[in-house]
């Protein structure tokens, strides 16, 4: 479909970190356009927020789609009173670089072609409206279906993204040319008896890098298969960046990597195992990580597997540094870079941790490790064989791999009174001390009536939990049902349970605040009153993990009464805002690499159960009850909570039943949708930047839901 002529735009000179474009005079309010640019070096993951500026101060976000290359485009109505596009990097450590900025003005029928075959019935809808003249309805509809992005599958991933063009190896070529003293990489490969075939593979992906300035560090542990021997020495004699030695006896891996770490020299190792493919930009991706932040200790990259055939399947898009996920599981794994120096001061990998002891080193390392010196790179960059002939220890001895691997969360956990156990799926769960004595909690709940739904929230918590140390405080709302009444009436001789009346309009905000300033405890729950206990140790869960200095808020599996997943942490961005993790799979499914089954790291939890000690609730100022009356509050709270340094945290070991909404009902009213629509603008004019990039998601993974699809 032709555009027609489109107009560069001039892009104003700036440091690479926000980039503005004057549009005031061009008459563009209220067109229909396609703009097309390019942020060169950024391999399609966006690295700038895209917002449209009126000049009223209303600052509209566009969601950008990426093309080919480092190419992106967005279509869509420009606002009413535009006077400028703004781009803004995501982060200070990670500049953009903005190129051939385009517009293209659209026509009506082009719009609708384009519209339709995004999403067809949406299409049909818009143009049904705008018939019967309904332009802004027809409008509203036709921008969701030109927004529309639909889901596809890895084959189709790879050929639109993860295929380099001549022109891109050129480009990193040349850019790797002008690089004053690039670091050298030392790729550690501990070798036994694999197929030949696949150990030339993996040492031809490393003779392929485009990045030249490496070293292959190869330690053949005692293989028995002449060919292997004969296949390491020709590679070594033609290329002098193979450094090869031989052990004497089969020592296992750990050990042979520990020789090919004593050949390196570079000042960052990786990790290769000899059946593996390293992606062709691998080294590169690394080297550029280093040179933007000399400081890294540890780098690591998303990685996929290769069958027999070549055939790339089961990528791992993974999210940005966790240590609560990499307690449970070690999804750092492949590609791992570790600075040489610090390798060197931890040993190495220890042996008689074989099968887990990358899980071992890694948790070694990051032990006393600040974030800020771990960087995720998330770009696919590691091909993990699993075919036929090439099984790994961890495969082939599964039960000592597990039995390694909680030996060396245990060690670790130890120092800080914690524990080890066997989780599900042979993973790990890390068990946290409660203080002696247990503290006090303050479960406080707010209600309106709905008696039926409150009796089940106070019989749970009261007779259900095991946890020593309750008290609850129901903020009553203006109930007036006489089933309420009664109900609290009852309650009327328990010690634990204390009513707070507050009047006026609902708002859990106020409600919440003020809950939390009569309460006791020196840890808050904020509990709907539309939650049904299920298991006795859920507070307990909380409140060991809440008990830590860097820990802020803390989160339940919550499940609906079907037993299908409502909460499983919030991903930021999904649906413009945020959206639940997984919501709508079944309550025991594993998840997107067993995600729901792990307690990790998330951006934010939701306020129908969240924990908090007090001391930090008061500190983070509660609740915002002026600006999030109902909506986003808990969101709000929680990023506000990650920019004071604190982590907040979903565990699947409390497990809750949620009613959702049953109390207060669905944004279902013309002034309920308003209120809505006002909160969701404090919030992307609030945390616009945070919105758009959730470190514990990844930019490769759809933001229409937060079921981790491509």
């Amino acid at each position: 479909m032709a555009w027609g002529a489109g107009r560069r735009l001039p892009v104003t000179a700036s440091d690479g970190l926000d980039h503005r474009i004057n549009l005031a005079d061009r008459a563009l309010a209220g067109a229909w356009i396609t703009l097309t640019w390019r942020d060169i070096g950024s391999g399609g993951i966006p690295r700038a927020l895209i917002s449209a500026l009126s000049g009223d101060g209303v600052v509209t976000t566009l969601a950008e789609e990426p093309t080919t290359g480092d190419g992106f485009a967005w279509t869509g109505r420009l606002p009413e009173g535009i006077v400028a596009l703004r781009f803004t990097a995501l982060s200070r450590n990670a500049p953009f670089a903005l190129a051939d900025l385009t517009l293209y003005h659209r026509s009506r029928i082009a719009l609708v072609l384009r519209a339709a075959r995004r999403e067809l019935h949406l299409t049909t809808r818009a143009v049904y409206w705008r018939l019967l003249g309904l332009k802004l309805r027809g409008r509203g509809l036709l921008a969701q279906a030109l927004a529309h992005r639909s889901e596809t599958g890895y084959a189709a991933w790879i050929a639109r993204f993860g295929r380099l063009r001549p022109a891109e190896r050129a480009r990193i070529r040349d850019e790797i040319a002008v690089w004053p003293a690039p670091a050298r990489l030392s790729v550690l490969m501990p070798v036994h008896d694999p197929d030949p075939k696949v150990l030339d593979a993996a040492i031809r992906s490393v003779r392929e890098q485009l990045y030249p300035a490496w070293e292959l560090c190869i330690a053949d542990d005692a293989s028995t298969n002449p060919a292997i021997t004969r296949l390491i020495a020709r590679h070594a004699g033609q290329e002098p960046r193979i450094r090869a030695m031989r052990r004497e006896t089969n020592g296992h891996i750990a050990r042979a990597t520990n020789d090919a770490l004593a050949l390196a020299t570079g000042t960052y190792c990786l990790f290769l195992d000899h059946d593996d493919l390293l992606a062709e930009t691998a080294l590169y991706e690394v080297a550029k990580a280093v040179r933007t932040d000399p400081g890294l200790v540890l780098i690591y990259s998303d990685e996929d597997k290769v069958d027999g055939r070549g055939r790339r399947f089961e990528p791992h898009f993974k999210s940005d540094f966790d240590r609560e996920l990499l307690s449970g599981q070690n999804y750092v794994n492949h590609l791992c870079a570790v600075r040489t120096d610090r390798l060197r001061a931890l040993n190495g990998l220890r042996p008689g941790f074989e099968g887990s002891q990358d899980h071992d080193l890694l948790l070694r390392l990051v032990a006393n490790l600040r974030r800020d010196a771990i960087h995720h790179i998330p770009k696919i960059l590691y091909h993990w064989r699993a075919a036929a002939g090439s099984g790994t220890f961890s495969d082939r001895a599964l039960t000592r791999a597990e039995d390694a691997r909680l030996r060396a969360l245990n060690e670790v956990a130890a120092r800080r009174g914690a524990k080890a156990e066997r989780g599900p799926q042979g993973f790990n769960r890390l068990v946290r001390p409660l203080p002696a004595p247990a503290p006090l909690v303050s479960v406080i709940i707010p209600t309106r009536d709905r008696a039926e739904l409150l009796a089940v929230a106070l019989d749970g918590v009261l007779s259900a939990t095991d946890y020593p140390a309750i008290e609850i405080l129901v903020i009553d709302n203006d109930s007036r049902e006489d089933a309420t009444c009664a109900l609290l009436r009852g309650y009327a001789s328990e010690p634990r349970l204390r009513v707070l009346p507050v009047s006026g309009p609902f708002n859990f905000s106020d409600l919440s605040n003020k809950g939390a300033a009569q309460a006791r405890g020196d840890v808050l729950v904020f509990l709907n009153n539309d939650i049904e206990v299920l298991e006795p140790g859920w507070l307990t869960e909380l409140v060991s993990i809440a008990w830590e200095d860097d820990v802020g808020a803390v989160g339940a599996k919550l499940l609906y009464p079907d037993g299908t997943l409502q909460h499983g942490g919030i991903v930021l961005g999904i649906g413009g805002i945020a959206g639940h993790s997984h919501l709508g799979i079944a309550g025991d499914a594993p998840g997107y690499f067993a995600r729901m089954q792990l307690t990790q790291e998330v951006s934010a939890v939701t306020g129908a159960c969240l924990a908090i000690r007090s001391t930090v609730f008061a500190a983070i100022g509660g609740f915002d009850a002026q600006c999030l009356a109902v909506a986003f509050n808990d969101v709000d709270l929680c990023l506000r909570l990650r920019a004071a340094g604190y982590r907040n945290i979903w565990t699947p070991f409390a497990r809750l039943t949620h009613h959702e909404s049953k109390s207060r009902g669905l944004e279902d009213t013309p002034e309920k949708r308003a209120r809505f629509e006002a909160e969701a603008r404090v919030m992307r004019e609030r945390w616009g930047t945070e919105l758009r990039s959730d470190p514990y998601y990844n930019p490769n993974l759809s933001r229409a839901s937060a079921h981790f699809r491509l």
